[in-house]
């Protein structure tokens, strides 16, 4: 049975894991896998403790008992526009990070989307913005996302 849940302080070396697997998994990595876990797991760790980053996990419930198993996670990130009289919308929220073990894919990924949305609108938040793989793509679009065109970006 899948379960998501918030992530706490002690899930970050297990979704650092993940996200090794999640990014090393996809390009070819420039960071050694010990060194990178150990400095994702401490950025996790302090985002997790503080109040501009939420993050879920899926996690598998053993057949015998309480043990879990964390086999996916989501990061939603607040991002805050400075106040406006216009009514133009100033809550936004960038999701990241979306990943599910390969073998879990069917359906971990749609409920860990589900809940940042969840969080997103009872929160607030008027805009989700997020950077998908080509793969990806088709679960967003499922759920109401679109390419609005209105955002710019420069790289530095």
């Amino acid at each position: 049975m899948i379960e998501v849940r918030a992530a706490t302080l002690v899930d970050a070396p297990t979704l650092a894991e993940l996200r090794w697997e999640f990014r090393a998994g996809r390009d070819r990595a420039v960071e050694g896998h010990d060194a990178f876990v150990e400095r994702c797991a401490a950025w996790m760790r302090r985002e997790l403790a503080g109040d501009r980053w939420r993050a879920w996990i899926a996690v598998r419930k053993g057949h015998d008992g309480p043990d879990e198993l964390i086999v996916g996670q989501v990061w939603i990130n607040l991002l805050q526009k400075v106040p406006n009289p216009i009514g133009e919308r100033e809550r936004h929220a960038y999701l990241s990070n979306l990943y599910a073990q390969p073998a879990e894919r069917d359906g971990v990924g749609t409920a860990l989307l589900q809940k940042a949305i969840e969080w997103a609108r009872a929160n607030g938040v008027d805009r989700i913005v997020l950077w998908p793989s080509p793969k990806s793509v088709t679960l967003y679009r499922r759920h109401g996302f679109t390419r609005d065109g209105d955002v710019l970006e420069l790289t530095c």
